[in-house]
C-alpha cells in the first residue's frame, strides 16, 4: 500500500528563549497547520508518533492533547538528530502496513544556549556516552581538545577530507555561504542573512576549520506531517495535496563506520550510503532524477559528505561540487533551498520532518521566492550520531489541478 503526505506545518525555527512558548505551544502550532493543510480533523487521526530528544517521557502525550484527546495511540521517538524522520518513517510504515489511513507524525525540541552535551549526540563523558565508540574513534586519531564535541568530531572529519582530497576552507564555507544565502528567502528560518565565503572564513573558529557560520545552531521549533493512504486520498479528495513517498530506508552503524578508523566514517557516511543505496533500489530512480534534496548540513562537512553518500559526485569530489555552483538554483540540483541546518536552525525533534515539509512544499510548486522550478523529486537526507540515517524520496505525480486517481469503490487507486 502507497503512504502520501497530504499535510505539513511547522513554526518559525527560533533561537531558544527568544519566544515564551513550550513545547506543547510549539506542537499546536505545527500540527494545526499540517491538519489545516491537508483538510483533516484531528479526530481521523489513528496513530501519532512524536519525536524529541530533551524531555521527558510521554512528553508526546502532552503535546499532542494540545491537539485533541480522541485516546489515539501516542508513540514517543528519539533517535538523536534522526528523530524527526524516524517518526517521520513509523508513520510511513503504519499506513504502508495497511494498520492506519491516516497518521499524524508530530516532532519538536525546546533547547538551551550553547553547544550539545552529552543530553544529545555525545558529549565529552566517554564512560557513559551513547556515542563513546564514535568519541573513541575520534580521540584515537586526532586526541580530545577543549571545543564541543559534536563540532569537534565533525571538524576532525574535515581536517581527514581536506588531507585526503585537497578539499579547502574555502569549498568548506561555501557550503555556508549558499544555505545561508537560500535562508533568505525562508520565513521558517531561524537566520535569514546572507554572508559571503570571506565573511563564514573570518567568523568565530568553533573547532578547526569549522566557523560558527558553518555550523547549525541550537534551535526551538516544531514541524507535522500527515501521512495517509491511497485509499484515503481518494475518499477525501485529497489527490491535488498528496506526495507520494516513493520510497524511506533507515540504516544503523555497522562495522564499516568503525574499522577504518576515521571520523569520515564515525559520523556517518557509511551509514548514509548505504540509507541511499537502499532508497535508489527500491525506488528505480537515482541521483540523476532528483531536482531538489534537502540533507543533514549539521556542519558544512556532514553536507559535501552526504554529496558523496547520495551519488551526486564521486568520493573526495564534494568539494569542487558545492565550488561548481551545481548545488544551487540554477545548477544540477539545488540543496538546501531551506537554508538546511546550519541557517533554517536545527531543533533536533523537528529536523526531520521539517525537511519533509520544505520538499512538500517544493514538489507542489508551493514554497514561493524559494521554489525550485519544475521540481518534481525530492529526496531527504537526515542522520544522527550515534547512529542512524533516514533517506526519503518524495515524489509529486500531478500538476496542480490535475487528478491522477480514479476511485474505485473507494480504493483511491493511482492510474497509470
Amino acid at each position: 500500500m502507497k503512504a502520501y503526505i497530504v499535510g505539513v506545518g511547522m513554526t518559525k525555527f527560533e533561537k531558544p528563549e527568544t519566544r515564551d512558548w513550550q513545547y506543547w505551544d510549539m506542537v499546536k502550532e505545527a500540527g494545526n497547520a499540517a491538519l489545516a493543510d491537508a483538510s483533516v480533523a484531528y479526530e481521523e487521526v489513528q496513530q501519532v508518533p512524536v519525536g524529541y530528544c530533551f524531555q521527558a517521557s510521554t512528553a508526546g502525550q502532552r503535546a499532542a492533547y494540545e491537539l485533541g484527546q480522541t485516546g489515539v495511540p501516542v508513540y514517543n521517538v528519539n533517535n538523536n538528530c534522526a528523530t524527526g524522520s524516524t517518526a517521520l518513517m513509523l508513520a510511513r510504515q503504519f499506513v504502508e502496513g495497511g494498520i492506519s489511513d491516516c497518521v499524524l507524525a508530530l516532532g519538536f525540541e525546546k533547547m538551551t544556549r550553547g553547544s550539545l552535551g552529552s543530553g544529545s549526540d555525545g558529549g565529552a563523558d566517554f564512560r557513559t556516552s551513547p556515542v563513546a565508540r564514535h568519541y573513541g574513534i575520534m580521540a584515537a586519531a586526532h586526541g580530545f581538545e577543549m571545543s564541543p564535541p559534536t563540532a569537534q568530531i565533525f571538524g576532525n572529519a574535515a581536517r581527514e577530507h581536506m588531507e585526503r582530497y585537497g578539499t579547502t576552507e574555502a569549498q568548506l564555507a561555501a557550503v555556508g555561504a549558499k544555505n545561508h544565502r537560500h535562508s533568505v528567502n525562508n520565513p521558517y528560518a531561524q537566520f535569514q542573512d546572507a554572508y559571503t565565503v570571506d565573511e563564514i572564513l573570518a567568523a568565530r573558529t568553533v573547532h578547526r576549520p569549522l566557523t560558527k557560520l558553518q555550523c547549525s545552531p541550537t534551535s526551538d521549533g516544531a514541524a507535522a506531517a500527515v501521512v495517509v493512504s491511497e485509499r484515503f486520498v481518494g475518499s477525501h479528495g485529497l489527490e491535488d495535496r498528496a506526495v507520494e513517498i516513493v520510497a524511506q530506508a533507515m540504516t544503523t552503524d555497522t562495522g564499516d563506520s568503525f574499522a577504518s578508523g576515521t571520523c569520515i566514517d564515525a559520523v556517518g557516511l557509511p551509514m548514509s550510503r548505504a540509507a541511499a543505496r537502499q532508497v535508489y533500489d527500491a525506488s528505480g530512480l537515482s541521483a540523476a532524477d532528483l531536482d531538489v534534496i534537502e540533507l543533514h548540513d549539521c556542519f558544512s562537512i556532514n553536507e559535501l559528505l552526504t554529496y558523496e553518500a547520495l551519488g551526486l559526485c564521486g568520493e573526495g569530489e564534494s568539494g569542487k561540487l558545492v565550488e561548481s555552483g551545481a548545488t544551487t538554483y540554477g545548477g544540477r540540483w539545488v540543496v538546501n533551498p531551506s537554508g538546511g541546518l546550519i541557517s533554517k536552525g536545527h531543533p533536533l525533534g523537528a529536523t526531520g520532518i521539517a525537511q519533509a515539509a520544505e520538499l512538500t512544499w517544493q514538489l507542489r510548486g508551493e514554497a514561493g521566492d524559494r521554489q525550485v522550478p519544475g521540481a518534481r523529486v525530492g529526496l531527504a537526507h537526515n542522520i544522527g550520531l550515534g547512529g542512524a540515517a533516514v533517506v526519503t524520496l518524495l515524489r509529486r505525480q500531478s500538476e496542480p489541478g490535475v487528478r491522477p486517481y480514479t476511485d474505485v469503490r473507494g480504493a483511491g487507486r493511482l492510474r497509470v
